[in-house]
């Protein structure tokens, strides 16, 4: 499979590629380098850092939807 490298230094990746990953508009990828080239994966959250704010949820609380908070409107100071 190849890709194409516009003049920006942009590439874009087939769908599949990225359905495979699992990665949505707005998400991002981590590009590592091994031994054997560089490897190609989604970015995720480690949940296990979260531990420690769980008392911070209140029973009940509803879990925060990312996609409908994207979708949204937003204050754009909150984006990263």
């Amino acid at each position: 499979m190849y890709i194409k490298i516009t003049s920006k230094r942009q590439a874009t990746f087939p769908k599949h590629v990225l359905e495979s990953l699992g990665v949505e508009p707005g998400d991002q990828i981590e590009l590592r380098e091994t031994e054997e080239g560089y490897v190609l994966r989604p970015r995720r959250i480690d949940l296990s850092l979260l531990g420690g704010l769980h008392h911070l949820i209140k029973p009940g609380q509803e879990p925060f939807d990312i996609r409908k908070f994207r979708e949204g409107t937003y204050d754009s100071s909150l984006r990263d």
